[in-house]
């Protein structure tokens, strides 16, 4: 399995950003993907979640009414609309895809820059 990430990027306090990553590969043993994001000096974070067959969501209480996570398995894309970014958003972005035997895959990361 492999995942690309695009759409990160500069925005300023209240804007958006729509992320994407696509997958490929052996997609049909993924059972989880989602979004993790990293700040510098933290520890990588779970943002958002999405099962792939039944499309059920959650996500981190910081981002709850700002972020929604979903996917088009007709285009193996699963997209991270962030909206009311805030300064605190700020991190590497990272598309991760779980399998059903429980190994994890990554992808390398798109930056989000959120200024004040």
């Amino acid at each position: 399995v492999q995942l690309v990430e695009s759409g990160g990027g500069l925005v300023q306090t209240g804007g958006s950003l729509r992320l994407s990553c696509i997958v490929s590969g052996s997609t049909f043993s993924i059972n989880f993907m989602g979004w993790y994001r990293q700040a510098p000096g933290k520890q990588r974070e779970l943002v958002a979640v999405i099962t792939n067959r039944s499309g059920r969501t959650n996500y981190a209480d910081s981002v709850k009414g700002r972020f929604t996570i979903s996917r088009d398995n007709t285009k193996n894309t699963m997209y991270l609309q962030m909206n009311s970014l805030k300064p605190e958003d700020t991190a590497v972005y990272y598309c991760n895809a779980q399998s059903s035997s429980h190994f994890n895959y990554w992808g390398q990361g798109t930056q989000v820059t959120v200024s004040s």
